[in-house]
C-alpha cells in the first residue's frame, strides 16, 4: 500500500527551524487507512475525517491541566497538523485514491 508522509523536514521548514548539522528528529506519525470507505459519499469523508482527528490527538499528546504554555503548545500542534494531513485527505479524496494511507506527523519534536 502507497503511504502518502509528511516529512519532518518539511514540517520543520514551515515552522521555521533553521537547518543544522545534526539530522532532525523523528516526528511522531500514525498512518490512517482509508481503503475500506467509499469517500465519494459524505458518510466515508466524515469517517476519514474523524481518523485523522483522532491520529491527530495521538501525535500531539495532551498536556496536563495545570500546564497553560503546554496545553496552548498542543492546541497549536493539533491546527498545524490537522491541516497538513486534511490537505493530504483533500488530495486522495478528490483523487479517490483509496490506496494511499494518509500519515499524520507532529511538527513539533
Amino acid at each position: 500500500m502507497t503511504k502518502l508522509l509528511i516529512l519532518a523536514t518539511a514540517a520543520a521548514a514551515l515552522v521555521g527551524q533553521p537547518a543544522s548539522a545534526e539530522p532532525a528528529p523523528t516526528s511522531p506519525s500514525v498512518a490512517v487507512a482509508h481503503d475500506d470507505l467509499d469517500l465519494s459519499t459524505d458518510a466515508g469523508v466524515k469517517a476519514l475525517d474523524r481518523r485523522i482527528w483522532r491520529a491527530v490527538v495521538a501525535v500531539c499528546g495532551e498536556a496536563p491541566g495545570y500546564d497553560l504554555a503546554g496545553k496552548n503548545d498542543v492546541r497549536q500542534c493539533r491546527r498545524d497538523t490537522r491541516a497538513l494531513a486534511s490537505a493530504q485527505a483533500d488530495v486522495v479524496i478528490a483523487g479517490a485514491t483509496r490506496n494511499q494511507a494518509i500519515r499524520v506527523s507532529s511538527i513539533r519534536n
